[in-house]
């Protein structure tokens, strides 16, 4: 759920709807997440000739739909089935599974706290949301940082911890991962040991909590690395730390390298 929602959508947004009436022109539904009917005309139904509606949308069925055209004035909404990709269907059916799962985590802590959830979406849902953007990456920093992750929020501290409670066993920190690789190199008689020490020189350097760092060896004088973290400044600070700490030592003892994405 946005709590800031407008009352329509906007052209060129994805939403959830739900079939409501086949027609031979079009298919009539009801756009979930604003409470709006909307009208998907034939010729937005497939990209393919449409001899049958009903091969391509059954009543009831969920469906993702972009936004082309919404008149506000006669309470019109235009929408679209041809133009959601596959990609686009997968992450917003993510998106809307996501903040379905965070509306009931609010109204637990509510429940918790022994308030309702209209004085939870004033007092937490909306300053959460206007500085994460959601109210589900909210919860993924609480259950990565703790309370202390919302703090700039300014939301009262009982409900920071209640939804620390609820949010460290119901939702997994975001993982993000990046990759590169390195190029090696030393004429010295001993350069594979060199290559080696500065190897296990990127490693000491990258040992943090809460990153995982993978330096695998991909043909001479190849070397990937891959930074594993839960957001990715970390994972780009940490894959420059790395990277920075393996040229620096190779190249002072004699030999070179250098790093590509």
């Amino acid at each position: 759920m946005v709590f800031r929602r407008k009352d329509y959508p906007e052209p060129g947004e994805y939403v959830i709807a739900t079939a409501v009436k086949l027609e031979g022109h079009g298919v009539y539904v009801s756009v979930d997440e604003y409470g709006k009917n909307g009208y998907i005309p034939i010729g937005e139904v497939a990209s393919t000739w449409v001899k049958n509606i009903k091969d391509f949308v059954k009543e009831g069925q969920k469906v993702v739909l972009k936004v082309i055209r919404v008149d506000e004035k006669k309470g019109h909404v235009d929408l679209s089935l041809r133009k959601v990709t596959e990609r686009e269907k997968k992450e917003k059916l993510i998106q809307y599974k996501k903040s379905k799962k965070a509306e009931k985590l609010l109204e637990s802590a509510a429940k918790t706290l022994n308030k309702d959830y209209d004085e939870a979406v004033k007092t937490v849902g909306i300053p959460l949301e206007d500085h994460f953007g959601d109210l589900y990456s909210s919860l993924e920093a609480l259950s990565a940082k703790g309370p202390d992750a919302v703090k700039a929020t300014g939301i009262p501290e009982d409900w920071a911890k209640a939804l620390y409670e609820i949010a460290k066993d119901h939702v997994e920190p975001p993982i993000v991962q990046v990759k590169g690789t390195l190029q090696l190199s030393s004429p010295k008689p001993r350069g594979l040991e060199d290559i080696k020490k500065a190897l296990l020189e990127g490693k000491r350097a990258s040992v943090k909590t809460g990153i995982k760092t993978e330096i695998t060896y991909d043909g001479a004088p190849r070397y990937r690395v891959r930074v594993t973290a839960n957001n990715y400044k970390t994972a780009e600070d940490s894959m420059k730390q790395t990277t920075d700490a393996i040229i620096a030592k190779i190249t002072s003892a004699g030999g070179s390298g250098s790093f590509v994405r």
